[in-house]
């Protein structure tokens, strides 16, 4: 692999890394952010029956442009780990995949609070 491209696939790896925020400070702030949209949202009293405010949906909203952007970073990664020869790239995108794929299924997973 020429070397321009090498550091084209390395830097689109870094960068969707860095994107990735290390994966669970990524999910804790998507958490506390839908909590706080909640609170705003929702008027004193309207409580679903697992204690959380209902949804709105903005909430799954937020959820479905989160997944699509994790996919993305997905194909990204699979493109890395086609072409890349280099192991520290290599190790990167496995790592940047089996996180996106984690954090999709835990974002499928969610289901928004019903009164």
């Amino acid at each position: 692999m020429p070397l321009r491209s090498r550091g084209l696939l390395l830097a689109g790896v870094v960068a969707l890394g860095a994107c990735e925020g290390g994966g669970d400070p990524v999910q804790q702030a998507v958490r506390e952010a839908s909590a706080a949209h909640q609170a705003a949202a929702v008027p004193d009293g309207a409580v679903a029956a697992t204690g959380r405010p209902a949804a709105t949906p903005g909430d799954q909203a937020l959820m479905d442009r989160m997944i699509e952007q994790h996919r993305a970073g997905m194909t990204m990664a699979d493109s890395a780990l086609a072409q890349a020869s280099d192991p520290e790239i290599r190790r990167m995108a496995k790592a940047i995949r089996d996180r996106q794929a984690r954090e999709i299924a835990e974002m499928q997973a969610w289901t928004p609070a019903t009164d």
